[in-house]
């Protein structure tokens, strides 16, 4: 029996989106190929809000991130964690020799732009990273405070943000805030299987990448832009076109539905998850920057979490067990991508009965 994805990515992918991963291939350095790729930009270009140059990566989002750091950081790197994907970004930065500082907020509680500013303030660091959305507490930072004072005190650092877990479901126009780096994937609010990455990269960050050494080679975003600007639409290495199939075919159904209608449904479904949790458990992190994407939520049922998803695995459903520190105290329920509101009612009416048929037998 399939378990229908309530989970952080991978996400529940539409029948009709799969089908598109199924068509012939072409070459991938045929006209054709360039035509697919440049349409999925300019339409990335919209859901993204930027004009900026639109890379591509057959990997995890994680692929384009530590490609981030090696590429614009040329003294120092100044990571802001809220989590698990937070501390990520400093792994990368440790593991490529990439100097850097690593700045944690208290689990379940934003990077402030008070931090950012303070940090910055000391002018060690030529290179910041930001997790817009944390899937480990359900945290959502507030990155347009925090963009309003790099863009007002420190305008030659470059900021790169991990927005995997939220683009195409939260609000995040990335030229009105100022990003010069916005990285995310397709297996979350996009609504693909996972294996592709996306990045939009502005000018500026290339031209200081051009400037520092050991950027590394397939994730190089210099070499990645050259090729989109000038070949153009084409890539180093050969690309998923199956992905790009799937991945063109969706957004004209993002499109379709609305940037600010589809900003609009995640909101609703979060608040309904949220309302739940309060009445049921307890929702995990800081009230005043909760994620519209994925709810964590804290396990006051007092049935362990292994038994409560194996029994909603019975029923169909696949819901997360908290992440890293979080285990077994929390889980986390995902309302994301083409999840809609009917759906999310039926699992939380599901998971009610759940919890109250294993809690009867105690």
């Amino acid at each position: 029996m399939h378990k229908r994805l309530y989970i952080p990515g991978p996400v529940e992918v539409r029948q009709d989106v799969l089908d598109q991963m199924a068509k012939p291939m072409i070459g991938h350095r045929t006209k054709d190929a360039s035509a697919l790729q440049q349409g999925i930009s300019e339409k990335l270009q919209k859901v993204m809000g930027t004009k900026n140059t639109i890379v591509l990566s057959t990997s995890s989002g994680s692929g384009l991130m530590e490609g981030a750091v090696r590429c614009f950081t040329k003294n120092r790197c100044a990571v802001f964690s809220i989590g698990a994907f937070g501390k990520r970004w400093y792994k990368m930065c440790t593991a490529n020799g990439v100097p850097a500082d690593i700045f944690e907020s208290e689990l379940g509680q934003p990077t402030t732009s008070e931090m950012v500013d303070e940090v910055l303030s000391t002018g060690k660091y030529d290179c910041i990273t930001i997790t817009h959305n944390e899937t480990s507490t359900g945290v959502h930072n507030p990155i347009k405070a925090i963009m309003d004072v790099v863009k007002a005190k420190y305008p030659d650092v470059i900021t790169c943000v991990d927005t995997v877990s939220s683009m195409a479901g939260d609000y995040i126009p990335v030229d009105e805030l100022g990003l010069d780096v916005c990285i995310t994937s397709t297996q979350k609010c996009l609504g693909l299987p996972p294996g592709m990455a996306i990045a939009s990269v502005s000018d500026r960050a290339v031209e200081k990448a051009k400037t520092i050494e050991n950027r590394g080679l397939y994730f190089d975003y210099v070499e990645l832009v050259k090729f989109v600007k000038e070949k153009p639409f084409q890539y180093p290495s050969t690309p998923s076109l199956s992905h790009m199939y799937a991945l063109d075919y969706q957004l004209d159904r993002i499109l379709e539905e609305g940037i600010e209608n589809r900003y609009k449904r995640h909101c609703e479904m979060a608040e309904v998850v949220r309302d739940w949790a309060r009445k049921n458990c307890a929702v995990y992190s800081n009230p005043d920057h909760l994620s519209v994407t994925v709810t964590c939520i804290t396990n006051t049922t007092g049935i362990p979490f292994s038994e409560l998803n194996k029994a909603m695995g019975e029923k169909g459903y696949l819901i997360s067990n908290g992440y890293g520190d979080l285990k077994d105290k929390t889980f986390r329920i995902a309302h994301m991508a083409d999840t809609t509101m009917d759906e999310i009612k039926t699992l939380l009416k599901d998971l009610e009965e759940t919890i109250a048929e294993l809690q009867s037998k105690q």
